[in-house]
């Protein structure tokens, strides 16, 4: 059996998880993409030790901030991680809102060639303009891909663009359907709008608080400028923005919580497309109602 626990950032889900693993016997899989990356813990609410209660997680502190972030090479480390649980009679929980990366765990997804060329000169533009541009130009060749992918994000604009080029269909065409990929029981985690940017905009307080701007220092100082991927997480942007003198530090942390509240009603409306989700609401309850829901969904 697979759980996997979705839905947009602030919800609740690293607790909820952590809940579903100790009751099940489990052990969490991190599906949150900047979360594999070491040292980026303020910033991605990354669970401290104290918080994981002991349940051991996978997935956590897999990459250096200048590696370039890979959807293919996560499915592997996904599916290794997925075995090792299993094989010792514990249950995988998978936990995280990076929507590609629930989808690669759950086997749904298969990854297009490449053309280095196409590569080369959609990046070499994008040096040049910018994302605004490409992203213009994503969102007219498909509408799908553009909503699901940050109009900051080049590096995943670029490759939608290329696999567009390359096979002369649209990105989202290169998606399965939702009945492919190994069996699971997904657990999305609903929180009304207003609650939800409450939430956001108290995380973004609390990072500030717990000296985000040190943690982004010392990896500015490890190469972060240079991570393709990294440097452009939620957050992290934003502040290396106020290192360079471009913004206050009060505007850093606005443009963070605005952009991350954008980013969440991105989440959730990639994760509501999917049918095999099941929505529980937030608050009292939550992982003895997602037990039961468990328990219907297995027939237990």
């Amino acid at each position: 059996m697979l759980i996997a626990v979705v839905g947009p950032t602030a919800a609740g889900k690293s607790d909820l998880g952590v809940e579903l693993a100790l009751a099940m016997n489990g052990e969490v899989i991190n599906a949150d993409s900047m979360q594999l990356y070491r040292g980026m813990d303020i910033g991605t609410a990354k669970l401290t030790a104290e918080e994981r209660k002991g349940v051991p997680h996978h997935l956590l502190d897999v990459w250096d901030v200048t590696t370039p972030a890979s959807v293919a090479e996560y499915q592997e480390l996904a599916d290794a991680a997925i075995a090792d649980i299993e094989a010792r009679g514990k249950v995988p929980v998978l936990v995280g809102g990076s929507g590609l990366y629930i989808r690669a765990a759950l086997g749904d997804l298969e990854f297009p060639g490449t053309d280095e060329g196409i590569r080369e000169r959609l990046e070499a533009e994008l040096a040049v303009t910018g994302p605004a541009p490409l992203y213009a130009r994503l969102k007219e060749a498909d509408p799908l891909a553009a909503q699901a992918i940050l109009p900051t994000n080049g590096r995943r604009i670029v490759r939608a663009l290329e696999v567009i080029e390359l096979s002369g269909r649209p990105f989202s065409a290169t998606m399965p359907g939702y009945d492919a990929g190994r069996p699971a029981i997904q657990i999305g985690v609903q929180v009304d709008r207003p609650e939800l940017d409450r939430r956001i905009d108290a995380r973004v307080d609390r990072m500030w608080a717990a000296g985000f701007d040190d943690e982004v220092r010392h990896l500015a100082a490890h190469g972060l400028r240079d991570g393709r991927t990294a440097s452009r997480a939620l957050g992290y942007q934003q502040m290396l923005r106020h290192l360079d003198g471009e913004w206050t530090l009060d505007q850093a942390r606005d443009e963070t919580a605005r952009t991350t509240r954008r980013f969440a009603r991105r989440q959730e409306s990639w994760f509501r497309r999917d049918p095999r989700v099941r929505w529980l609401a937030s608050g009292d309850g939550l992982a003895v109602r997602a037990l039961s829901e468990i328990a219907l969904g297995t027939g237990s």
